[in-house]
């Protein structure tokens, strides 16, 4: 009997200390499950807040008006080379001062480059040297418009030495007038601080000059169905869209009807940003939607006679990149005009105002206040430039 029961409760001992094992386990199994589902909760999670982290990137762009290069202009620029070839740097140099840290600088180029070969010539035919575009690529510009009404002055031939001239500059992107319809449709897109952007150029005039049938490449003449169809093929695939246009009438500082009808069509296609220029002098700058429109930088550089058409506006932006759930948005910030102004008296030295002096422009506060309340008679969200600099 004592042998039994001893083997008894040896038994019952040991089935305890079973039983006892398995709480064990099943309490290390319970917890580490728990766990683990913890940190799945939580690996989601982060994966989750991670997508919907909003994500922004700047850029940077400044634009000047028109480089209309006048008899005087180029013979000017002749002299500052001593009379061996032409440099308009000197024309520049305040200029780009200011615009070399900018990640995209535009200008238009009014007047055709089409080189000394063709023979120089000023209006109303213009032709002008390469070393117009030299100058301005010296200065940090990239974005080039080369729609005007200007561009067939000199025929087929001059575009087609422009075209050579722009397409030999690989860091520039110049948009308007081609050698070709393969060359004018191949679509080219940009990149900048990780924003994808497109440049498109067109004119409302061409001065009743008639382009060649079979050759409508050599200038982008506006039109509604082709600039849908270009503004189609580009919009899904950059983030930032911008067309300049041509257009307005000249010395008016205010836009026409047909300027406003353009952009709206212009806007309502998703365009971004607008940059007019031809009337040669400054116009307002506004909103359509989230389109900003400028409607005119006004003269860079010119011999024309008169303060409104030596005066001209630098305008500067950061472009805003947004990418949040999974949706892409555009905007402008600290949207701040330069006025600037072409002494034609003494070399075409080209001052932004906050350099100027009564010797170089006499009365020039009174100037600039005119100018600054025509930059800014649309929009509140556009700032002028002090005199203090």
């Amino acid at each position: 009997m004592k042998k039994s029961k001893k083997r008894k409760l040896k038994r019952n001992i040991r089935n305890l200390l079973v039983l006892a094992l398995f709480v064990v386990i099943s309490s290390c199994i319970g917890w580490y499950l728990q766990r683990g589902d913890s940190l799945d909760n939580r690996s989601i999670n982060i994966s989750y807040q991670t997508v919907n982290t909003k994500k922004e990137t700047y850029a940077s762009m400044v634009m000047v008006g028109d480089a209309l290069i006048h008899g005087t202009v180029y013979g000017t620029a002749h002299r500052y080379a001593n009379y061996n070839g032409y440099d308009f740097k000197p024309m520049l140099e305040h200029i780009k001062e200011r615009v070399k840290d900018y990640d995209l600088a535009y200008y238009n180029q009014e007047t055709i480059l089409g080189g000394t070969e063709l023979g120089l010539s000023t209006y109303p035919l213009f032709n002008s040297p390469y070393e117009v575009g030299d100058a301005f690529i010296d200065a940090g510009f990239n974005l080039v418009s080369l729609a005007t009404n200007h561009t067939i002055d000199k025929g087929e031939k001059g575009v087609l030495n422009s075209r050579n001239y722009w397409n030999q500059q690989a860091d520039v992107l110049a948009a308007g007038s081609y050698s070709s319809f393969e060359e004018r449709d191949k679509v080219v897109i940009k990149e900048v601080n990780g924003i994808k952007y497109a440049f498109l150029s067109y004119t409302t005039y061409t001065n009743g000059l008639i382009v060649p049938t079979g050759k409508e490449y050599l200038v982008n003449v506006y039109d509604e169905d082709l600039i849908k169809e270009e503004i189609t093929r580009y919009r899904d695939q950059v983030d930032l869209l911008m067309v300049a246009m041509h257009w307005g009438t000249e010395y008016m500082t205010y836009p026409t009807n047909e300027q406003k009808e353009i952009s709206e069509y212009l806007a309502s296609l998703g365009v971004d940003l607008i940059i007019g220029t031809h009337p040669h002098v400054i116009e307002p700058i506004e909103y359509i939607d989230d389109t900003l429109v400028i409607y005119s930088l006004g003269n860079f550089i010119s011999s024309q006679i008169g303060v409104e058409r030596l005066t001209g506006l630098m305008l500067s932006l950061n472009i805003k990149k947004e990418e949040y759930h999974g949706k892409t948005t555009i905007s402008f910030e600290d949207i701040e005009g330069t006025l600037i102004y072409t002494d034609r008296n003494n070399g075409y030295i080209v001052y932004p105002y906050d350099m100027l002096t009564d010797n170089i422009l006499n009365n020039y506060e009174t100037y600039y206040e005119k100018y600054k309340k025509v930059v800014t008679a649309y929009s509140d969200q556009v700032t002028v430039k002090s005199l203090e600099g």
